[in-house]
């Protein structure tokens, strides 16, 4: 099994791959998104590897950091999760920006994910409660049901009519708060640069 890989980028596909030469041998692994952004053809690299094997193919996936390799290898031995949809989930939410998704019980959050519907993202809150090292959160005026602050965000700009990639690409970015108003009003400056 291969778990890391140390060498130069050769390439840098459209497809999500990336070609890491080590001693001479030339490995093509699929990254995350933001593994792929920092990965510029022949500069280093070092790569946390999955090293996934079925009976019609080896496919190496690569992280920059553990912890997202980590969340990978949750995600894909959760009921229904490939590695296509780990890496599309891991794209819309890090690591620990799951971990909050999750411990808000925030579906509309895991349905920003390409492909996962309502029925999916509940599923999915459920199986991965138990999976993640998700802290158990104080219930004080809310509880397991209470909307999260970025929730409260996602619909609020959802409400205003901005379209769902663009509440996806502005609520990834926000700063961590527990007050939904700063969250919004960074939120819609954000979003007025974008549009100027």
């Amino acid at each position: 099994m291969i778990g890391s890989l140390r060498g130069e980028v050769l390439e840098r596909g459209l497809d999500g791959t990336v070609l890491i030469d080590v001693a001479g041998v030339g490995y093509e692994v699929t990254v995350s998104p933001r593994t792929a952004a920092e990965l510029e053809p022949g500069s280093p690299a070092f790569l946390h590897v999955h090293h996934h094997i079925r009976e019609d193919a080896q496919t190496l996936y690569g992280f920059a950091g553990r912890d997202e390799r980590a969340t990978f290898r949750v995600l894909i031995g959760t009921h229904g999760v490939g590695p296509a949809l780990a890496l599309a989930i891991l794209a819309t939410h890090p690591p620990a920006a799951l971990v909050d998704v999750v411990a808000g019980a925030d579906v509309g959050a895991l349905t920003l994910v390409p492909g996962v519907g309502k029925k999916t993202a509940e599923r999915l809150l459920v199986e991965l409660k138990s999976r993640l090292s998700v802290p158990d959160l104080d219930p004080e005026g809310g509880g397991a049901g209470a909307p999260s602050a970025l929730g409260e965000v996602r619909e609020a700009l959802t409400g205003l009519g901005y379209a769902t990639e663009e509440v996806r690409e502005v609520v990834r970015d926000l700063p961590t708060s527990d007050d939904p108003a700063v969250l919004l009003r960074t939120a819609l400056e954000r979003l007025a640069v974008r549009r100027a």
